[in-house]
């Protein structure tokens, strides 16, 4: 009966996955359908072209074709795998998306398990001691860092640490993945993660705040619950309390925010690449955006929202086998 009703929870889920996905598409295709902008002018600028050339270019591209069926086209072309081809590269969207993953999953995932790390360790302490000076200081710090626009810390850390002000020298690279002069072996390694300073300090600094204000409330409800004070009764100690009572049961809502952060996270990448100059897909979406290039945008689309889809399923699906009260539901 438990597999059984397991399945049946995993066939829900997975269909309304399937149906976000679908309503994502649509939303996407209209949105990039509508930009104020001419693809054709713009990929012919500064070249003599003639209006018979600019019409040939406008049906190759698939301009002429009627809106509807445009969409048509773009459904089956993502269902089978297809995104198209890059109007700006003159490559298969595909490859680029893969050419371009692998940088925003060492940034992303850099800075994500950086930010879980730290968030969590400051919220379960700001949490056990809620109201003492230590928690006002990182509640207030990790609140104001995560107010402020991704773009504009990214500006300051670039300017300060890369350019250099006052007595701060130049640190790290202003931009790009890695020094085209250094390759292979260690050198190159320690260039990539030299490069990649900033950027994940940046991520870092702006998503952490949200792990150490859910752990923070998940501590500060459990702390009156009565098994914990059943744990002291037996005369454990107030860390053996916090550590291997408090903590595991207070993490049930973290692992669904962080499984969606980390879905969310990929799709912020674009101004963290951008400010950068970061080699990943943030950044592709950026460029692709300056013609705009459709079938690009379309397919950073599609991957940007499918692993929003990906990562809120693997949360539920997750939080069902944390959590006994959601399998008794």
């Amino acid at each position: 009966a438990g597999r059984y009703e397991f399945l049946r929870y995993l066939g829900r889920k997975l269909l309304a996955a399937a149906v976000s996905f679908f309503f994502a598409l649509v939303i996407g295709f209209v949105l990039f359908s509508l930009i104020p902008a001419d693809p054709v002018r713009a990929l012919t600028r500064g070249r003599p072209t003639s209006q018979a050339q600019m019409l040939q270019l406008r049906k190759s591209l698939g301009l002429d074709k009627p809106l509807w069926l445009r969409f048509v086209d773009f459904v089956n072309d993502t269902l089978h795998g297809r995104l198209g081809q890059s109007w700006e590269f003159q490559q298969p969207v595909a490859s680029l998306v893969v050419s371009r993953l692998w940088p925003t999953l060492l940034l992303m995932g850099t800075a994500t398990v950086i930010s879980v790390v730290v968030g969590l360790w400051l919220g379960v302490r700001s949490g056990w001691r809620h109201g003492s000076l230590f928690d006002r200081i990182s509640s207030g710090v990790s609140l104001a860092l995560w107010s402020m626009p991704t773009f504009w810390l990214g500006m300051i850390l670039l300017i300060t640490f890369s350019v250099g002000i006052g007595p701060i020298p130049s640190i790290f690279p202003a931009n790009g993945m890695s020094d085209p002069s250094i390759t292979g072996g260690l050198p190159h390694v320690l260039d990539v993660a030299r490069h990649l300073v900033l950027p994940s300090l940046t991520m870092v600094l702006v998503v952490f705040a949200q792990y150490v204000t859910i752990m923070r409330s998940s501590i500060i409800d459990e702390l009156g619950s009565p098994y914990l004070l059943t744990a002291r009764a037996k005369g454990l100690t107030d860390a053996d309390v916090r550590r291997r009572h408090a903590v595991p049961n207070a993490l049930l809502p973290a692992v669904t925010v962080i499984f969606l952060q980390i879905g969310g996270i990929i799709g912020g990448a674009v101004t963290v690449e951008t400010v950068y100059s970061w080699p990943g897909l943030g950044y592709l979406t950026y460029q692709a955006l300056k013609v705009p290039d459709l079938p690009l945008l379309q397919g950073t689309f599609i991957i940007f929202c499918a692993s929003v889809i990906i990562m809120n399923l693997i949360a539920d699906v997750l939080y069902r086998f944390l959590d006994p009260r959601v399998r008794a539901q």
